[in-house]
């Protein structure tokens, strides 16, 4: 069983990079400690820009170091990144285009029984609408290396979103099929296609194999890439399957499920079935109790996909 977080996969990627890049940034927002960023601090203290609980600073001071020649990488709280510091990272970062990453820590409902103050549920929605952001939604410590080992080398902006706990592994050390902003095939079948991201991508995987048990063969695309969002694999898998189901951490409105249904309404129309979290706040309790809540978890994706694939 994994125990390492994708927040801290991601610390382990910057401590390499900044050994050899002098000019690579992290600024944090009084949350280095849940960002999983006390190593970077402690070996990088020169690379290390605490700005306190002022998130709109943090985006603003970030932009700012990024445009005086820095690679800038922004940690804090989903729930306050993308809310509080809209503005800023709309107009600071996104507007002038600047190379400023930023990571959005404990994402979805994994602050749990905090609330809705807590929750990021709209981010994918919000980040997603601002011009020259890119969004990713890593499914495993893996691939969210993987990521940021790509972001290292380009200078656009990007929103990372990651949760607090760590998730099972999807993906192998070894494995040479990531393409940086191509989704990931993790099964092929004729019947149904599933697409997720994040967390939500090792349920589905779990579900997947239930399903193939029950005689119902199913594709799952791994669209971590939220924006740049993978057109032409999503339309490839869809083709020939009688229903799409998207699976994610997430409200109904604006997320995985609107960009996956506009791309499928106008090439390739198909029933589509929408796993996500409700519009309306969040039960209290652990992100997995809420999951199982709202059916998101293995046995809920299980049964509402064999549900809708017999209703086609």
């Amino acid at each position: 069983m994994n125990n390492i977080p994708n927040r801290q996969a991601i610390c382990e990627e910057l401590l390499k990079a900044a050994k050899s890049d002098k000019y690579l940034i992290v600024c944090c927002s009084d949350s280095r400690g849940s960002a999983s960023l006390t190593p970077f601090a402690d070996s990088f203290p020169s690379q290390f820009v605490e700005v306190g609980i002022a998130e709109q600073d943090l985006v603003s001071i970030s932009a700012g170091l990024a445009k005086a020649g820095k690679k800038v990488f922004a940690a804090s709280p989903a729930c306050f990144l993308t809310t509080r510091s809209y503005e800023q990272c709309k107009i600071d970062v996104c507007y002038s285009d600047t190379d400023v990453k930023l990571i959005g820590i404990s994402g979805g409902v994994s602050y749990g029984s905090l609330g809705m103050s807590h929750h990021s549920s709209q981010d994918i929605a919000c980040m997603t609408a601002l011009p020259n952001m890119r969004v990713y939604l890593p499914s495993d410590r893996i691939q969210t290396g993987r990521i940021i080992q790509s972001l290292l080398k380009d200078k656009k902006p990007a929103y990372i979103r990651v949760g607090r706990n760590p998730v099972e592994d999807i993906y192998s050390g070894n494995d040479a099929d990531f393409v940086f902003n191509q989704a990931q095939v993790l099964s092929e079948g004729r019947d149904l296609l599933i697409v997720s991201c994040g967390e939500m991508t090792y349920p589905c995987l779990k579900a997947v194999e239930l399903l193939r048990k029950e005689g119902i063969s199913a594709s799952l695309l791994d669209m971590y890439c939220l924006k740049p969002f993978d057109e032409k694999s999503l339309l490839k898998y869809a083709y020939g399957v009688k229903g799409v189901i998207s699976v994610e951490e997430h409200a109904p409105f604006g997320g995985l499920n609107a960009l996956a249904s506009q791309v499928l309404s106008a090439s390739s129309p198909k029933k589509v079935l929408r796993l996500s979290l409700p519009d309306a706040p969040v039960v209290a309790g652990t992100s997995q109790e809420a999951f199982k809540y709202y059916g998101l978890d293995v046995e809920g994706i299980t049964k509402k996909a064999e549900a809708f694939f017999q209703g086609l």
